[in-house]
């Protein structure tokens, strides 16, 4: 998984030269006339949505479509999928959607697509990293000494997220998993009542964004051990990866990427992923993945779908591991 800089992208992206190449390509091949949908399968406020209007603009710029966001929510974002999967493959209606979309097969029973078939990724833009917090009582300041603590007090750990399957949840199997500790799970309806309980010592530890909880771990109420990233986060550069703290196999990240139907001709996957690369480029862009605490990334439409493919596969080994349903 590779990150870039600002400064990087701005250089690659040649300025000028790419805001004229990819909006010609697009003119050519939809309506100029008509407005481009950009739906989210999430609430309005959730980072995804926040990542997709602050792209809107740019990404309109250079396409010559005014951008309208729609957000669809429900069921994990399948119904809002479902609409994505369902539209004209003339590039007027694309959609944001998050690691959810591999994680959905595993655990509802009824998923109306096909996770990799139905769609057409068009460009991975960033990921969201994980930081591994522990409540500011429990006696452990490194990953050593909570593995270590684990296993001399099997069962007594409780591990919180934001619910079954979710991206939190399936943080914590995979420690799990490569570490052979025995936690129980707790499953919170979001991120907001779970980090109360956290700081309050209902739960012991979770992984939760870290840009949520940063504010807590600087004045003391929590404790950052780790984050799950291959690369250590900006906004907590004293936080070592997990990998860097004693599990080496560890890697795991929620992202965001960029989708249309399947079968979008070739000529607007690769406008829309130039016309994406550019507007990445743009200050409200920036400020909203380093306000969210994302990682930019660079995984455009001929690497996309592998990528696609092995968090499917990923995904849905630790969803079998965690035994998650949804009806």
């Amino acid at each position: 998984m590779k990150t870039i800089s600002l400064e990087r992208t701005v250089a690659r992206v040649s300025g000028i030269a790419c805001l004229v190449v990819a909006g010609v390509a697009i003119a050519q091949t939809t309506p100029s006339d008509k407005p481009l949908r950009m739906l989210v399968p999430l609430a309005a406020g959730s980072t995804v949505d926040a990542v997709a209007r602050a792209l809107a603009p740019g990404f309109g710029r250079v396409t010559g479509h005014p951008v309208v966001v729609e957000n669809l929510v429900g069921a994990g974002g399948i119904p809002g999928t479902a609409q994505i999967v369902k539209a004209p493959k003339d590039g007027l209606t694309l959609g944001m959607v998050s690691s959810n979309h591999v994680i959905n097969p595993g655990i509802y029973k009824t998923v109306p697509y096909d996770t990799l078939k139905d769609i057409t990724p068009i460009a991975v833009l960033a990921t969201v990293p994980l930081v591994l917090v522990v409540n500011a009582a429990l006696p452990v300041k490194t990953v050593k000494e909570l593995l270590d603590y684990a296993k001399s007090h099997p069962g007594s750990l409780n591990y919180g997220s934001a619910g079954n399957g979710s991206t939190l949840h399936l943080a914590g199997e995979l420690l799990v998993s490569e570490t052979a500790i025995d936690m129980k799970h707790v499953p919170y309806r979001g991120t907001g009542p779970l980090i109360t309980d956290l700081i309050g010592g209902q739960v012991q530890l979770a992984f939760v964004s870290v840009s949520q909880v940063t504010p807590q771990v600087k004045a003391g109420a929590l404790r950052a051990l780790a984050v799950s990233t291959t690369s250590r986060s900006a906004a907590l550069p004293e936080v070592p990866t997990l990998a860097e703290a004693g599990v080496p196999k560890y890697s795991f990240d929620a992202w965001i990427a960029l989708v249309g139907p399947s079968g979008l001709p070739k000529a607007i996957v690769d406008a829309d992923a130039a016309a994406m690369r550019t507007a990445l480029a743009s200050p409200e862009a920036q400020n909203a993945i380093t306000g969210q605490g994302l990682m930019q990334l660079d995984i455009g439409p001929d690497a996309a779908p592998a990528f696609f493919q092995s968090e499917l596969v990923k995904h849905q080994k630790l969803v079998k591991q965690s035994g998650a349903k949804l009806d």
